[in-house]
């Protein structure tokens, strides 16, 4: 079982800037798809960002499309999410995931039934 730990989570105003990570336990971690997730209050898990292992595909909601970027750093067994242009509709719980599916690891993926390990969540607060 791999563990997942997020951090960099915080208020910010509307239009700032926060950079979450993601430290993952384990000797494999560049060998699976990575994603993130946010979750607001009383609406369900949905979808921001997935990463492909190696070769750094990646896949966006369109909600988050040319203010986000994920990354990863396999040396450093960490994936990292740049979040620019806040917006007070970003403010959510944000959640790392790990995908064991040999798809996901190829090509990312983004549907949350294929992610079977998640970080406990840092919290994103947007101000108006």
């Amino acid at each position: 079982q791999v563990q997942l730990v997020e951090s960099g989570g915080g208020l910010v105003q509307a239009g700032g800037s926060l950079r979450l990570s993601c430290a993952a336990s384990g000797r494999t971690f560049s060998t699976y798809g990575m994603a993130w997730f946010r979750q607001a209050p009383g609406k369900e898990r949905k979808f921001v960002a997935a990463i492909s292992a190696r070769d750094g595909r990646t896949h966006y909601a369109d909600s988050v499309k040319g203010r986000f970027t994920i990354s990863r750093d396999n040396a450093k067994n960490t994936v990292y999410l740049q979040m620019n242009s806040l917006k007070p509709e970003d403010t959510a719980v944000y959640y790392c995931a790990l995908s064991s599916n040999s798809y996901c690891a190829a090509y990312g993926c983004t549907d949350v039934s294929l992610f079977d390990n998640w970080g406990q969540g840092t919290q994103v607060t947007v101000s108006s």
